[in-house]
Order: structure tokens, then C-alpha cells, then sequence
């Protein structure tokens, strides 16, 4: 089995065997195995012609293994990325799925529906080193965000965001019958006034 076609991820060399199994008949898939690098068929002598038979349908199936779609947990695997991070660029476009697949798992009564990946977009990601970009955007967004939010809460306790601060009463009248200057409101603006 070619290195490219597992990304170098035990996980996706797991997925691999998994979908072997899935084509194979049920009393040969307890007999392929996947180590790294190499898919490993063992049967009984007795068993030479399902041997024979099973051998080819595994050799066919890998023909085309390279282009197997990538799962979301493979995909973490591959990139070293967190479930949330990849569920966070998957909704910000950065990760691009090549569609969904749907299984029903045993034990329970919902299926499944995930997004699956392109192996040769997820070896892009890889090779150009995305993810660690990535994270660094996220976290100037993320800072970015909590100054903002810091300047707004200032402005709230201070009382001038959005006019819902509390103004007292007398407040309000002593400001009526101040008499008005000119000249004093570009001195007011820039707080030289208080």
C-alpha cells in the first residue's frame, strides 16, 4: 500500500482495512489486516481458491485507494487538528468537503451524517502548513474580540453606550439650565470638561 494513500496517519491505515472489509465477503474480512505500508491477507491452505478470489477483490480495491474520500477523523489525525477546529474552518469554507456520507451504526437508532474530505485538498492543507496559519488568524480574531468587547463594556459602565446609562434625575435638570457657550462643546468632546 503507497504512503499516499494513508497520509501517513494510522487512523486513515484503519479506515483503509475498514472499507477492504466492507467489500470483502463476512467469512473473509476477519483475515485482512493493514499495518503500515502493507495490507496483509493470511487463510488457511484449505481455503486457496477464496484466497485466490479474495486476493484479486483486495488488489482491485487498492487500485483506486488513493482517492478514497478522507474522514473527519482521519482528517484530524492527518492535520493534528482538534474536532472543533475542524468543525469551525469546515464552516468558514477553509476546509473543503467533497460532500457528506450517511451511515447507521450498530447499537444506534439515528444514522450518522458527516463530511468527508479530499485526500489531495487535505495533503494541500498539510504541505502549506494551513492549519498553524490558521490558528493564528483565529486567535488575532479572537483578541481582536475581547478588546472590542472590553472598549464596550467600559463604555456601558461609564454610561455613554448607546444612551442606556443611568442618568439621574437632578443630572438631567442641572444640564437644562446650564447656560450654553460657544465654543465649550470641542472642549466637552475631548473630556477636558469633567
Amino acid at each position: 500500500m503507497s504512503p499516499a494513500a494513508t497520509l501517513g496517519s494510522s487512523v486513515r491505515t484503519k479506515g483503509i482495512e475498514r472499507e477492504l472489509r466492507a467489500r470483502l465477503s463476512w467469512a473473509v474480512r476477519k483475515f485482512v489486516k493493514a499495518e503500515t505500508g502493507r495490507i496483509i491477507l493470511q487463510m488457511p491452505e484449505a481455503e486457496a481458491d477464496e484466497f485466490k478470489a479474495a486476493s484479486a477483490k483486495v488488489s482491485k480495491t487498492l487500485e483506486g485507494i488513493e482517492s478514497l474520500p478522507v474522514l473527519p477523523r482521519e482528517a484530524e489525525d492527518v492535520l493534528t487538528i482538534s474536532s472543533r477546529e475542524r468543525h469551525k474552518w469546515l464552516k468558514d469554507g477553509r476546509l473543503q468537503s467533497i460532500g457528506t456520507r450517511t451511515v447507521k451504526m450498530r447499537g444506534r437508532s439515528k444514522a450518522v451524517t458527516f463530511h468527508v474530505f479530499d485526500p489531495n485538498h487535505i495533503e494541500d492543507v498539510l504541505d502549506r502548513d494551513l492549519p498553524s496559519v490558521w490558528r493564528e488568524e483565529d486567535a488575532q480574531e479572537i483578541a481582536e474580540n475581547r478588546r472590542r468587547g472590553a472598549g464596550k463594556a467600559a463604555l456601558t459602565r461609564a454610561g455613554k453606550g448607546n444612551g442606556k446609562g443611568v442618568v439621574a434625575k437632578d443630572a438631567r435638570t442641572a444640564t437644562d439650565l446650564r447656560p450654553k457657550l460657544e465654543g465649550w462643546d470641542a472642549f466637552e468632546d475631548e473630556g477636558l470638561l469633567r
